[in-house]
């Protein structure tokens, strides 16, 4: 039978990182921090966008020549300074909901800004949240194979890697680390920033070692030369930014990250570190690419002869500036530190999506699962062993459907560009409503971004039918998931308001009184106005009323935290009936037991020994009434049969809980 929620709303901890940015210490360890954490992502780029840039340009003539070459990583430069310094690093972070960031987090700014929820607007963010599981499904995959593929540029083991063993072991790679998400990365996380931090660093040594040899590269931060690519190649600009568009994927991290680090730490780090070194490599890349043409050539010549013998429509081009203009003798160590960056990488989209599934719960966008905290002193060191082996499954038919860094490089992209341009309509939002600025300036500050972004995403979609249906194809699943969540725990509630008013029951029991036994019982309801379903219950097989009855609801706000003067609301309904609200942040943890502790200092007196708290379990059974389409009322149940029990969500003492349930036709 399936299984609806208790009546008590839904609430859930912070995202990763929902805790003040000073928890974490001063402001350099709140640096290094980020470097690993926020940067990781977006560090791994230069293994694979400058090459699938490059292999782009090739497919229309076969051909690179040198102004290709600039134009291309002209091109890079300009959309990291236009989407990730402009954008994300100047406005973006501006757009702080209570020092926390995220799609979500956003939407729930963008929201109070408007004083209500649009459905356009809540169709933007469900639509961006959803985008965000592509990324974190695509990006393990395709980070962890272009490290591992590295291994091809060993001289002295190249002959002897087939593509069969870089695939084995990048899953073997990608299998590890999602079997010890339980642990927690805490431990590991202290030496993420660090080990970034080395990464980045030789990244720009690379980079710097070309430019030595060739200067006359650095022409390409001139915008001609990509302006001059633009009119020389007309359509072809136009998928080649597909390609460019890999450079700057990892961005929304900087928002999305901003409540763990504080805004200060993640600028500065951009500016002092992250950007000279992507910017330096690039330049690198292209300053090797011109020396070696003749080689990258004959390489791509190769290819396309391999691809046509194979009846292949697709040139896989594995041929990788970024490890080949490395010396060597250092080839190895680098595809190790290399592996190492993608791995942390990986880690922080996975925690990211640990973090968003968090926030989606404490909005009433998805049923409750089980979450398991993994620092006694770190809020957002969390572990969700749903999420958790459902990414691991679809990492891993990812990496065995595509093979290689070069086949997810088309599927990459869609799903991130999709999240940029929602989060750019919210950021709209933010400006004329809560700026407080004229409409016509809103605009046309938000004009260029939309405008960019609908470029990369048209350019991403000419890659549909290559691999790009897959994040569509899940976004689309998860937008479907939401809006049925949405949906039905709306007729639910609607079904619940028809039950009989509290004020109603009790003027009935003052009349009949039941028997009364000793201790407290609190009774979690959604609406503090119509008697809880448990509560009927107990009295109509029990008969019985304890001597002091909590009226309880848990209740979530748009904000990340809630203000301490709003955190316990305690109400005399009658001399022996109390209603207690509890409100939490959509980034706090719903501990109701402890919650309650505190709420002694305002008076609410209760032997948590002598306590028992009902809750209220509804099996819910599909309805051709119900206002849902068959399908969509089976998806619900199905959701609610499998959401986490209410007991342990909220923390309550298992030994104290009472169950009681019903049948509600939805």
């Amino acid at each position: 039978m399936a299984q609806a929620p208790a009546e008590a709303p839904q609430s859930s901890p912070s995202t990763n990182g929902a805790h003040s940015p000073a928890q974490h210490g001063g402001f350099w360890a709140l640096l290094i921090g980020c470097i690993g954490v926020v940067y990781g992502d977006i560090g791994t780029s230069p293994l694979y966008a400058f090459k699938e840039s490059i292999a782009h340009v090739m497919q229309d003539g076969g051909v690179l020549d040198r102004h290709e070459v600039l134009g291309v990583v002209s091109l890079i430069f300009w959309a990291l300074m236009i989407v990730v310094t402009l954008k994300y690093v100047i406005f973006v972070l501006q757009m702080d909901n209570k020092g926390e960031g995220g799609t979500l987090s956003l939407m729930a700014l963008a929201q109070r800004a408007l004083g209500k929820r649009t459905p356009l607007l809540f169709l933007i963010g469900i639509a961006g949240a959803s985008m965000f599981y592509g990324d974190a499904l695509i990006t393990p995959a395709i980070s962890v194979l272009s490290a591992v593929e590295g291994l091809k540029a060993v001289p002295a083991i190249a002959d002897r890697v087939s593509d069969t063993a870089i695939v084995a072991i990048g899953i073997g790679i990608l299998v590890g680390l999602f079997a010890v998400q339980s642990r927690g990365t805490g431990a590991v996380g202290r030496f993420f920033g660090p080990i970034t931090a080395i990464w980045f660093v030789v990244m720009g040594a690379l980079g710097v070692l070309q430019l030595l040899r060739d200067p006359s590269v650095l022409q390409a931060l001139w915008p001609m030369e990509a302006i001059r690519f633009a009119i020389d190649h007309g359509f072809l600009t136009f998928v080649v930014l597909g390609s460019v568009f890999l450079a700057v994927t990892g961005a929304e991290a900087l928002y999305a990250d901003m409540g763990h680090f504080g805004r200060r730490p993640i600028r500065l780090a951009w500016v002092g570190l992250i950007l000279p070194a992507l910017v330096l490599n690039y330049l690198g890349q292209a300053g090797f690419a011109i020396q070696h043409l003749d080689t990258i050539n004959a390489e791509y010549s190769l290819a396309r002869e391999a691809a046509l013998l194979a009846g292949l429509d697709h040139v896989s081009f594995e041929y990788s500036p970024f490890f080949e203009m490395a010396p060597d003798i250092v080839r190895l160590p680098l595809v190790i530190l290399a592996t190492a960056a993608t791995v942390i990488a990986s880690q922080a989209v996975i925690s990211g999506a640990f973090s968003l599934t968090q926030q989606a719960i404490q909005l009433g966008l998805l049923p409750r699962m089980e979450i398991r905290r993994t620092s006694e002193t770190q809020a957002g060191q969390i572990y969700m062993p749903q999420i958790n082996w459902l990414l691991m499954a679809g990492v891993i038919i990812l990496t065995l459907a595509f093979n290689s860094s070069t086949r997810l490089a088309a599927a990459y992209g869609i799903s991130i560009t999709g999240e940029m341009l929602m989060s750019t309509g919210m950021m709209f939002i933010v400006i004329w409503k809560l700026w407080k600025q004229p409409v016509w300036l809103s605009a046309l500050i938000v004009a260029p971004f939309v405008l960019i972004e609908l470029i990369f995403l048209s350019s991403n979609l000419q890659r549909v039918w290559q691999g790009g249906f897959v994040p569509l194809a899940l976004a689309a699943g998860l937008i479907v998931i939401f809006w049925t969540w949405v949906r039905g725990t709306r007729i639910l509630a609607d079904v619940v308001r028809r039950d009989e008013p509290v004020a109603k029951l009790f003027e009935t029991l003052s009349v009949h009184p039941p028997h009364r036994v000793r201790g407290t019982a609190i009774f979690l309801t959604s609406d503090p106005d119509i008697a809880p379903a448990a509560l009927m219950h107990n009295l109509k097989h029990n008969q019985v009323l304890h001597d002091q009855i909590i009226l309880l609801t848990v209740r979530t706000l748009n904000m990340p935290r809630a203000p301490e003067k709003e955190r316990v609301k305690i109400e005399d309904f009658l001399p022996d009936v109390k209603r207690v609200t509890l409100t939490f942040g959509f980034m706090e943890t719903p501990n109701v037991v402890k919650a309650l502790t505190e709420a002694r200092k305002h008076g609410l007196k209760f032997d948590i020994m002598k306590t028992s708290f009902f809750l209220s379990r509804r099996t819910v059974v599909p309805s051709e009434q119900s206002g849902m389409p068959m399908w969509q009322d089976h998806l619900f149940i199905f959701l609610a049969r499998n959401a986490t029990n209410a007991t342990d969500f909220f923390h309550i003492p298992s030994g104290r809980a009472v169950e009681l349930g019903n049948q509600v036709m939805v």
